[in-house]
């Protein structure tokens, strides 16, 4: 058998554990109180609170000390330190109840006793996704500069979103510049949604009862939480109490809410930003984001990235969109297809029509489309596990690359003893449910020196891209640490079998992308 086409470069990245960024820290909130005396009902006392409470009763000298040891500490592991923990403390200050204005040296101590670091990538750095850099400046000739999204894993295996960038070329050469300190956690505001996405989610789960449908015909075309809270205080009282009302409501409520903005300073450099998460589906974590730079059908250059939410139970796909990677729109998506992990979408619309990769049923690689890009239908099957190499699962290691010959694709496959490989399938250029191509052995696999780490016997990417006919692909080995491998394009499609199609395309999705 021939040795996997891809080539490694002398080129990585490793766990950082100084990228840390500052967090709220509220401890468990509430402990059981003492009985108060002449009181039947027993006291809730707040945790928060009784913290407080120890912090107000701190002579001011003591206060002054502990302020000007915080600010010495962590002042240069943060931007703007003082001023987050001042943010802080404002969040908290409520519990010290009708106390004259506190000093600045004891607003800093109240923040900080709420304030933890979280280092993004402490236990893990692993997935990462390439495209061509918005910034090109400042280099030779034959050179481009990618920005590298990367998956962070932290403690209790919360997921983030971080980036880096690189120089590739000439030739093939590649080299990551530096990542600067601090890390810097965006600003996230309340975003806003579609009223014809937010009525296919709310269909999805089966509430467009009286109140759901109510609501969706008040409500305006592009809304927010205030619009909405808005509609249901003008609707009818006895519609608000009729059974299954309360949990539509509820439904609205976290849909609207799933939407937000994250906004980095300019001043940020794209190394330093980090995406926390910030709606409640992805509570705990942010996982793989797949970035592909999207031309629409009008020239507009947008960045879109497909990532998978996590709250501790389930999991669902959500969107990225930006139009530098400095202020970052986040919504969720909906439709049959949008149900699992590993979705990617493809950079440019065929035939006017959004279309992704997917992998609703968990283990074959599937095709869908799109109106809008947000509501996503039925998909057909493209790729099903059928080599060694992949015995329990198929699916992308990223969005679609166009190249003359066709979409070229690349794949994981995940075989026995969990051992992940990459592989690659090419669709047909102007019908993408047309499978035309497919390697038969693995692009890439662990070798001797990578297989152990956080998930051991792991190679896996969520996008490469071409540049002077080269195929990159950064790649996360056993989540741990970054590296790259390259192969000429040519070689990758000399190297295909001629299978026709792998999967079940059907005509519906034929007509639609032809249409």
């Amino acid at each position: 058998m021939s040795p996997p086409l891809g080539r490694r470069v002398d080129a990585g990245l490793h766990v950082d554990p100084a990228r840390v960024v500052a967090r709220l820290f509220l401890p468990g909130e509430q402990l059981p109180g003492e009985q108060v005396p002449g009181e039947q009902v027993p006291v809730e006392q707040s945790r928060t609170s009784k913290i407080v409470a120890r912090i107000m009763l701190l002579p001011e000298p003591e206060v002054e000390a502990l302020a000007a040891g915080l600010v010495s500490d962590f002042g240069t592991r943060h931007r703007h330190y003082e001023d987050l923990l001042i943010h802080h403390a404002s969040i908290v200050c409520a519990h010290a109840g009708e106390q004259p204005t506190l000093s600045r040296s004891r607003r800093l101590v109240l923040g900080a006793s709420f304030t933890a670091e979280y280092a993004v990538e402490g236990a893990a750095l692993c997935n990462p996704s390439a495209v061509l850099h918005p910034d090109q400046g400042e280099l030779a000739e034959g050179q481009v500069r990618v920005a590298i999204s990367l998956r962070g894993i932290g403690e209790g295996h919360l997921s983030s979103i971080g980036f880096c960038s690189a120089i590739v070329g000439p030739g093939v050469q590649w080299s990551f510049e530096p990542r600067q300190l601090p890390a810097c956690a965006g600003v996230a505001r309340p975003g806003l949604v579609w009223r014809a996405h937010l009525g296919a989610a709310l269909a999805e789960q089966g509430h467009v009862d009286d109140l759901g449908a109510a609501v969706l015909l008040a409500l305006p075309t592009q809304l927010g939480g205030i619009d909405l809270e808005r509609v249901l205080a003008a609707l009818p009282a006895d519609l608000l109490l009729r059974p299954g009302a309360p949990a539509t409501a509820e439904l609205l409520r976290r849909l609207v809410s799933s939407a937000y903005v994250v906004e980095f300073p300019a001043e940020v450099s794209l190394d330093k930003r980090v995406l926390l998460p910030s709606a409640a589906e992805e509570s705990n974590g942010m996982e793989d984001a797949r970035f592909t730079r999207f031309v629409d059908d009008d020239g507009t250059v947008e960045y879109r990235a497909t990532y998978t939410a996590y709250d501790g139970q389930r999991i669902a796909p959500r969107l990225l969109l930006s139009s530098d990677l400095r202020v970052f729109r986040a919504h969720r998506l909906t439709g049959p297809a949008a149900r699992n992990k590993g979705m990617a979408l493809f950079p440019r619309t065929v035939h006017g029509r959004h279309l992704a990769l997917c992998r609703s049923d968990g283990e074959s690689t599937g095709l869908t489309s799109s109106d809008d890009g947000h509501i996503w239908g039925e998909p057909v099957e493209l790729q099903h596990p059928r080599a060694s190499w992949e015995l329990l699962q198929v699916g992308n290691c990223g969005p679609p690359i166009e190249t003359e010959h066709g979409w070229l694709v690349l794949t994981h496959g995940v075989g026995p003893m969990r051992s992940y490989a990459m592989g690659a399938i090419l669709l047909d250029r102007d019908d993408p449910s047309r499978v035309i191509g497919w390697l038969d052995r693995p692009f890439l696999e662990p070798a001797a020196t990578e297989r152990n780490g956080y998930v051991p016997n792991v190679v896996y990417s969520c996008g490469g891209f071409v540049q002077d006919g080269v195929l990159w692909l950064p790649f996360g080995i056993d989540d741990v640490r970054i590296g790259v491998a390259w192969a000429p394009v040519e070689e990758v499609i000399a190297r295909m079998s001629d299978v026709g199609e792998l999967g079940g395309a059907t005509q519906a999705l034929r007509a639609s992308t032809s249409a």
